[in-house]
């Protein structure tokens, strides 16, 4: 379902996913499926989809989609994800309470052409819930009202900026848990502290709006999950993006689970 590394493209999905078909092989905290497949040209494309089950806490079990790699050339959260999974194949107690449910590549063939569009020269993240007939998104928007997760964590990367911000979408919940993340990346890369970003207004590189289409929980979805897209400059190193989002990825599991356990004592 994943093109095999045997052809000639300038990227290698099967490379990217190996750790995490490991993982899946041998953890059973980790399950490895796929999230839906289609066809590009004469090749079978699938969107891969990842389980992390972490032990159980008090609470029920916080859901939470982690995407990325919507956008082909932003490689950095496509990395970043593998390398968080691995960190709590070896640490469990990192994600207590927790079951992660991560889509490292949401564009395969824009991964593996390094473009930002799809192979139908398609932006995917203005495609959400506009009646899209692009499959990637049909299958990620399933995903999304299938699950109806508690929380949505984008990683992003922009060539036109010089440090780490990222979009709350005006809710207060969101920008509680953005700012921390903002924080623990911040010894990766600085943050983008222009008071203009992506033509919205940011404050501390915290933006309250965002573009239409971009992929976000179904309308109506009750209660409504907390919803962060992450973004990291992608002129950056590679290895510096990657790990500013492994980075902010703890720093909202960390500070949500606070609010989860200050909201049960009230």
């Amino acid at each position: 379902m994943v093109k095999h590394p045997s052809t000639h493209a300038k990227r290698d999905l099967y490379g990217l996913l190996g750790p995490l078909l490991d993982l899946a092989e041998h953890d059973d905290n980790v399950i490895g499926t796929m999230a839906g497949v289609f066809r590009a040209g004469n090749t079978r494309y699938g969107i891969p989809r990842f389980m992390f089950v972490g032990p159980r806490a008090p609470h029920d079990p916080i859901r939470l989609g982690l995407f990325a790699g919507i956008h082909g050339d932003e490689p950095a959260g496509c990395e970043a994800l593998v390398r968080f999974l691995g960190e709590l194949s070896r640490t469990p107690a990192l994600a207590a309470g927790y079951d992660l449910v991560a889509y490292p590549v949401c564009n395969p063939t824009g991964y593996e052409d390094n473009t930002r569009v799809n192979s139908a020269g398609l932006d995917l993240n203005r495609e959400f819930w506009r009646g899209s007939s692009q499959p990637e998104v049909r299958i990620l928007e399933q995903e999304l009202r299938t699950h109806r997760f508690d929380g949505i964590i984008t990683l992003h990367a922009d060539d036109t900026c010089d440090g780490v911000y990222g979009y709350a979408h005006g809710r207060l919940l969101n920008e509680a848990l953005l700012q921390p993340a903002l924080d623990a990346a911040e010894p990766h890369l600085p943050r983008d502290s222009r008071l203009l970003i992506d033509g919205f207004e940011a404050k501390s590189g915290i933006l309250r709006e965002c573009f239409k289409g971009v992929l976000s929980p179904p309308a109506g979805q009750q209660p409504h999950p907390f919803d962060i897209i992450f973004e990291t400059p992608a002129l950056a190193p590679l290895e510096q993006q990657t790990s500013a989002c492994i980075a902010a990825l703890h720093a909202i599991i960390d500070e949500y689970r606070r609010f989860i356990a200050y909201a049960q004592n009230l």
